[in-house]
């Protein structure tokens, strides 16, 4: 199925953007009829919250809770620069961007929609070349422009592959993952997910530990239950979540469970590089 590129204005003040999630507006709604999958889910304003393709960046505010800041942020930042967003202003609390120079023209390039109706969308500044409504096949030099592959050349997001990311593409993005690794760049120079971690508190991965967004989130999501955590019980929690997943250097299909491992320190770690997996939608 080809793509659709879409031209539009990114939006962020009076919401929660962080690296790897804004909001869009078509200029001409009809774009969104294009897509495969579930209806767009727009708001009274007409913005489409984006799925950005392949990449996942550091947690800003995901249940209240973010993870180091230093990249977390970095990550936001440099989205908005981007796309050309200027003067962001954000809340007290970090948790809402109370003014921006935002409204600017860009493009989105997508064919289909996620479960919650959000565009899986490659992003692309206006000076792109695209045209508004342009029908294409997506190949690697177009994707090596896209603002996705431009934050994992950079260290700034994590591979995150989902079934839907044409195997071509997935492959350019594992190796610019691992060249942006071999360099220590970015979320690089301290990331931990591959590593035997011990986590004695919730403030060990929101503070300290810098690891897969995906990790963290179920890490989140355990602590909600537990105050203290056990690495076995987590496993068991993530188990009871039934998340499948391909480890592509074996093309065994499993679970999210089965590629962490436990040591007999208690300590925790993602068996396989992240850019190794594909998570099943």
């Amino acid at each position: 199925m080809p793509f659709t590129a879409i031209k539009g204005t990114f939006h962020i003040t009076g919401y929660s953007p962080d690296g790897d999630s804004i909001r869009f507006k078509a200029f001409d709604p009809a774009n969104w009829s294009a897509l495969d999958g579930k209806k767009v889910a727009l708001n009274a304003k007409g913005h489409a919250q984006l799925r950005i393709e392949a990449i996942d960046t550091l947690e800003t505010h995901y249940k209240n809770q973010h993870q180091p800041l230093q990249w977390a942020d970095a990550a936001a930042l440099r989205l908005f620069a981007l796309l050309g967003i200027k003067n962001v202003v954000w809340n007290a609390s970090h948790s809402k961007v109370i003014s921006a120079e935002d409204g600017v023209e860009g493009f989105i390039v997508s064919r289909t929609t996620e479960e919650n109706g959000r565009p899986v969308s490659y992003v692309f500044p206006a000076s792109s070349g695209l045209q508004d409504g342009q029908i294409l096949f997506l190949e690697k030099p177009l994707v090596r422009k896209s603002i996705n592959f431009r934050l994992l050349r950079e260290g700034l997001a994590y591979p995150t592959f989902y079934d839907g990311l044409f195997y071509d593409l997935r492959e350019l993005f594992a190796a610019e993952t691992k060249k942006a690794r071999a360099k220590k760049i970015g979320v690089w120079s301290g990331d931990m997910s591959h590593k035997f971690m011990r986590i004695n508190s919730l403030a060990d991965i929101t503070d300290r530990l810098v690891l897969l967004p995906k990790l963290f989130r179920r890490m989140v999501a355990y602590f909600e239950q537990n105050p203290v955590f056990d690495p076995i019980r987590f496993l068991q929690f993530v188990d009871a979540l039934n998340e499948r997943v391909l480890i592509l250097s074996k093309l065994h299909f499993t679970h999210l469970e089965d590629v962490l491992e436990v040591n007999a320190n208690g300590e925790i770690r993602l068996a396989e590089e992240p850019e190794g997996l594909v998570f099943l939608a």
